[in-house]
């Protein structure tokens, strides 16, 4: 039988794999509830039904995908729906939280007695699939960023591979692929950070035009990867000040690593709110990454 999905929230994330599973042929739910026009629309873009949280609760699977510091309130609120029904979806928490805070929400979505998976997504938001639909589920699965997935019931949700999702089954404790999405994002987003701090750092003091210079010389393939994710970074620069806390939190037996995911959740706070008001920091940042480029 065809599973149905609901994926919430239809932000960028989370439409862009509601399209990949609704153009793999299933119907794909979606939450809509006091949300913007903007976003209306992208659901609806991408092939995703409005429902009810009584009829999401009907589905097959939840995907929860949203910013951090809504997982837990968001199985909160579906708890009494999860309990009403006779459906028990399979649970999956797609998050970049740490596993503390997965044991949480697996606490939450517990006394609906639905299976809870835990998932951390690594890669941009997939294309659409293309058309004819491929045969087999690996060539559907093609751009698809990686869902690492744990717990007893993480089989289960690698199901939907044939429907064009990159699932990963890991071994291991319930967390474990939360533990793996905070070890990758605090290198690749703690670099950013490290990153853009030191480019505006230098150009205050002066030394931009010889730092990126030194950076083009020397370090030719790590400045390649920072112009193309410090280019991307500022608008989503909100949604990863609660993911470097959450970070922060996986590696609190280290205090100063502790320390150090805190200070790069509050420098993207700052570039959120810089992005969001007059955009001095961004400017910069753009200017010091644009440095060489050809005029249009």
């Amino acid at each position: 039988m065809t599973p149905v999905v609901a994926v919430i929230a239809p932000g960028m994330m989370g439409a862009g794999v509601g399209r990949r599973l609704a153009d793999g042929g299933l119907k794909v739910l979606t939450s809509l509830k006091g949300r913007s026009a903007d976003t209306v629309a992208r659901a609806k873009d991408a092939g995703m039904a409005a429902a009810s949280d009584e009829e999401i609760a009907a589905a097959d699977f939840i995907l929860s995908i949203l910013p951090p510091g809504d997982a837990v309130s968001l199985a909160q609120r579906f708890v009494p729906a999860l309990k009403a029904s006779n459906a028990k979806p399979v649970y999956v928490d797609c998050n970049a939280i740490n596993p503390a805070t997965v044991e949480r929400v697996a606490a939450v979505i517990a006394p609906t007695e639905c299976p809870f998976v835990d998932a951390g997504i690594i890669g941009s938001p997939p294309p659409p699939l293309q058309s004819p639909l491929p045969a087999s589920g690996e060539a559907r699965m093609k751009g698809s960023p990686r869902f690492y997935a744990s717990g007893p019931a993480a089989p289960r949700f690698a199901a939907l591979r044939e429907y064009g999702l990159d699932i990963r089954v890991l071994g291991g404790a319930l967390s474990a692929a939360s533990a793996m999405k905070m070890s990758y994002a605090g290198i690749t987003k703690g670099t950013q950070a490290i990153g853009a701090a030191m480019m505006l750092a230098a150009t205050r003091a002066g030394t931009a035009d010889e730092l990126f210079k030194e950076l083009q010389s020397s370090q030719k393939e790590m400045f390649a990867w920072f112009k193309r994710s410090l280019s991307a970074m500022p608008p989503k620069a909100y949604r990863w000040v609660a993911e470097m806390h959450e970070i922060a939190g996986f590696v609190g037996e280290d205090p100063t690593a502790h320390e150090l995911y805190e200070g790069a959740a509050h420098f993207y706070e700052r570039i959120a709110e810089d992005f969001d008001a007059d955009q001095k920091d961004v400017a910069a940042l753009a200017e010091f990454l644009g440095k060489g480029s050809s005029p249009s």
